[in-house]
């Protein structure tokens, strides 16, 4: 749900899979085919492994890394891994790169030059999201909700930012 004033999207889980569904869809009818799909840790893990499930592809993960300060709320410099960790060799062929979101772009932006400059085996790549800002530099292939009012989007388990493991002992009577 976005707020009145637009600053903030609150995504339930129900909600958050339901969008995952609905980029499933976008990917599948747009009739590209692919190999593999590449996930950008942390935010494209969870969209990332149910598009490996639904469409039956092996999982590759890059981790990247800018939102660190302020539990996970400010961005910083962007760091993005050397190597990808795959079940089957190099990364190769027909790529979808997935992401949670493109928010200013600059990590989509990023990592796609860096695997076109750097990984000469991926014949086609192409990139999904499911929410894309109106303030990102980067337009994704496929994208679910595009948010013109660039709010901060509240997913379901971003609880576990702040949580640390003394607060689920206390949950739970540990």
């Amino acid at each position: 749900m976005l707020t009145e004033d637009g600053k903030h999207l609150y995504v339930s889980y129900g909600e958050y899979h339901n969008l995952v569904e609905k980029l499933a869809i976008k990917i599948h009818q747009s009739g590209w085919e692919f190999d593999t799909i590449l996930c950008l840790a942390r935010g494209g893990m969870r969209p990332g492994d149910i598009l490996s499930r639904i469409f039956e592809k092996p999982l590759a993960i890059m981790s990247t890394s800018s939102y660190r300060a302020n539990a996970g709320t400010e961005q910083g410099h962007l760091d993005i891994a050397k190597y990808i960790t795959t079940p089957q060799g190099e990364i190769a062929g027909r790529v979808l790169l997935v992401d949670d979101l493109a928010d200013s772009g600059h990590t989509l932006q990023a990592v796609v030059k860096m695997l076109r400059d750097n990984y000469p085996p991926i014949t086609d790549l192409r990139t999904a999201v499911i929410w894309t800002k109106g303030v990102s530099a980067f337009q994704p292939d496929y994208s679910v909700d595009y948010l013109p009012t660039n709010p901060w989007i509240h997913q379901p388990f971003e609880v576990y930012d702040r949580m640390h493991i003394a607060d689920v002992l206390t949950k739970w009577q540990v």
